[in-house]
């Protein structure tokens, strides 16, 4: 019952040899450097969040993700390059912008 299932998946061993040996993964597709620069934004600290901060400071940061970060929030340590971070008070005033 097993015996051709189990043949099919041994035969296929050899070619698994093929495959890249350096532990990579090749997509065929170019790695996405995207850098987020908070410098270009912190005029923005100290001013009341609108509408238009979001995309405003995607734009200016280079950033692909924004993270909104509210008042007694908490937040995970990752870190992104691609991302930009926006943490404000209970009065909606831009506290700190930062990447990661």
């Amino acid at each position: 019952m097993y015996g051709k299932s189990l043949i099919a998946l041994m035969a296929s061993f050899p070619l698994a040899a093929c495959a890249a040996t350096d532990g990579s993964i090749d997509t065929g597709a170019a790695p996405l450097e995207m850098k987020c620069v908070a410098d270009n934004v912190q005029h923005l600290v100290g001013q009341k969040v609108t509408d238009a901060t979001g995309p405003e400071v995607l734009k200016a940061t280079g950033a692909r993700n924004l993270r909104w970060g509210p008042p007694r929030s908490a937040w995970t340590m990752d870190l992104r390059t691609d991302r930009v971070n926006i943490s404000y008070d209970d009065n909606m005033i831009i506290g700190q912008i930062s990447c990661g």
